[in-house]
């Protein structure tokens, strides 16, 4: 290689770490002005428990966002509203989170059968 393509790759290489150094850094200070239990600039409740609460967070979100969904689709047909683009904007929410559910659900099957595969 070049000592000019050297110098360029270099050069992205720190400005990546530099970034990611920022980026733990702001994680950093975001996760210690929120405690647990508290509202994080995201929008997020953290909660202590690691990623079977983390688990049973998303699936609860999904649940009312389905409920949700179905309570909409009641009142539309029941005429109490006639706001049809709500109606489908909450279909369409409880329908991408079942799909994304469905995802995560496969990926983790795969990881455990590709873990129970392995020789040791």
């Amino acid at each position: 290689m070049s000592s000019v393509n050297m110098n360029s790759l270099m050069a992205a290489r720190n400005a990546i770490l530099n970034r990611n150094n920022a980026l733990q850094d702001i994680a950093n200070k975001t996760s210690n002005l929120s405690g647990p239990g508290q509202v994080k600039e995201t929008g997020t409740v953290s909660k202590p428990g690691g990623f079977a609460a983390q688990l049973t967070d998303a699936i609860q979100d999904v649940n009312r966002l389905q409920a949700d969904a179905k309570q909409a689709t009641t009142a539309y047909q029941m005429g109490e509203t006639n706001d049809v683009a709500a109606v489908m904007l909450a279909k369409h929410k409880a329908s991408l989170g079942f799909e994304s559910t469905l995802q995560v659900r496969n990926k983790l099957l795969s990881a455990y059968k590709d873990i129970m595969n392995m020789s040791v």
